[in-house]
């Protein structure tokens, strides 16, 4: 057969054989394979333009691995031998000692100075570069012009089979990242827990780029939903709502992030970001419920309160009367105000006391002598709320009626908690009576489901046990 007629064979079958798919990875092998099978090579390298970038990148390599590589090469056209060709929309071939030649790019990771001879050529797309390619041989070689009109030919050919599966990758990308932003969507949507939003976000995240881990970092420095491991790159988008951000993705991968990933995980974060202020509308409207619940029970233990002191009978000293019921109205505020710093449904009781302690002797004025040994113990909302007032009442007795010393214990025992007042005072005489008392009695009783002992021996110890 002579070489007009292998040559066309040749070109037919490579074209062909690129042609057999889509998927722009195996027809970049393909490239590279058939070329230097139809040309008789032991390489052959293909770059792809990346306009943006304005570089050549290498994508695919027959002779030479691109997997082993830890970074891709790349080259501006112009730069290299192959980069010149590609700007100079030409052919070049050089048949020996190619890597002398002062045009030569070397790169660490790419053992071109083992090949003597070199023949690159341009890939146009309508006189539009898309890349360029170079065959390359390990002993000298002087390519024959109908071996570089075939190569050219090849090229031409095989830069509209590029261009289509740059498309069709394309548009896979597309269907992948609205397949992800949809899924966000439906999480965000369908949730009404700020925790599995933001968990299928991060999950999400992950599969939609490929990365190594995500996670997402909230404005007050809290990360949620770490996934994964960190990478050699890393990606962080804020997340913003109404001009403001509340927030940050961060993505890690081992491999750079391209544009149009960096555009799909920008998407996430404002999907991100509505989860964000959607779960927190939700979680208002549940507080604000909350809210006036606790108010209209407060009000209501304010009105019990007042009730009792009316129904006390005669010889009430009202201003007294109204500075105790200004007292027991702060102490629920109190309670309120732990519940507001902490930002959970629990109160520690050590530090509620303590602060009521230091509320009613500054009230009152007094310079006795408190000891106070209190264990860290928690307790819900409503009993500590019932808890502070009998403490308040019991306090402020043994404050104006006590000894000079006064101790306070605070412990839990056997799944009871146990509150204990004591001073060194004259102790009680008779039958215990008083409004204090009777709001102390029926707080023990009624909220905290407990017990109220009082023991009067050189001075008054009052102990209120409860179940924990």
């Amino acid at each position: 057969m002579d070489a007009p007629a292998r040559h066309l064979r040749l070109l037919t079958e490579t074209i062909e054989a690129v042609n057999s798919t889509l998927d722009l990875e195996e027809v970049l092998a393909l490239v590279a394979r058939k070329v230097a099978e139809a040309l008789d090579t032991e390489a052959c390298f293909v770059y792809l333009y990346d306009e943006a970038a304005d570089e050549l990148v290498l994508r695919a390599t027959h002779g030479t691995a691109v997997e082993a590589m830890t970074r891709r090469p790349k080259m501006r056209p112009g730069e290299g031998i192959t980069g010149f060709a590609a700007a100079e929309r030409s052919p070049i071939m050089i048949p020996a000692q190619a890597h002398l030649d002062p045009r030569f790019k070397g790169f660490q990771n790419l053992a071109e100075d083992q090949y003597e001879s070199i023949l690159a050529v341009p890939i146009l797309a309508r006189e539009k570069l898309a890349g360029a390619l170079n065959v390359r041989t390990v002993a000298p070689r002087e390519f024959t012009q109908d071996e570089i009109d075939l190569l050219l030919a090849i090229a031409a050919q095989v830069a509209q089979t590029i261009e289509h599966a740059k498309l069709y990758s394309d548009a896979q990308q597309r269907v992948v990242e609205l397949e992800a932003l949809a899924h966000i969507s439906e999480a965000v949507s369908e949730s009404l827990y700020l925790e599995e939003s933001l968990e299928a976000i991060v999950r999400t995240t992950v599969d939609a780029v490929g990365a190594t881990g995500a996670a997402l970092v909230l404005e007050d420095g809290k990360i949620a939903w770490p996934e994964g491991r960190a990478g050699t790159h890393a990606v962080r988008l804020p997340l913003r709502w109404k001009g403001r951000q509340i927030g940050e993705l961060v993505c890690d991968r081992d491999t750079p992030f391209t544009d149009q990933e960096r555009a799909l995980l920008s998407s996430i974060a404002h999907q991100a970001a509505v989860a964000l202020e959607h779960s927190r509308a939700v979680m208002r409207g549940v507080l604000a419920s909350e809210i006036h619940h606790r108010v209209k029970n407060n009000l209501q233990t304010v009105a019990s309160l007042l009730r009792l002191q009316a129904r006390s009978g005669d010889g009430v000293d009202p201003r007294k009367a109204l500075i105790d019921s200004a007292n027991r109205i702060m102490t629920i505020a109190a309670v309120h105000e732990v519940l507001t710093e902490q930002r959970h449904d629990d109160v520690e009781l050590s530090e509620l006391l303590d602060r009521l302690r230091a509320m009613l002797v500054q009230g009152l004025g007094s310079a006795k002598r408190i000891d106070a040994d209190l264990e860290p113990i928690s307790l819900a909302g409503n009993r500590a709320t019932a808890l502070a007032l009998v403490f308040s009442e019991l306090l402020q007795n043994a404050l104006e009626h006590g000894g000079d010393a006064i101790r306070i214990e605070l412990a839990r025992d056997d799944g009871q908690v146990r509150l204990a007042i004591a001073d060194d005072g004259k102790g009680m005489t008779g039958d215990p009576t008083g409004t204090g008392l009777s709001i102390v009695s029926a707080l023990v009783r009624d909220e905290l489901r407990g017990q109220l002992d009082l023991e009067s021996n050189g001075g008054l110890r009052v102990e209120v046990s409860f179940p924990a």
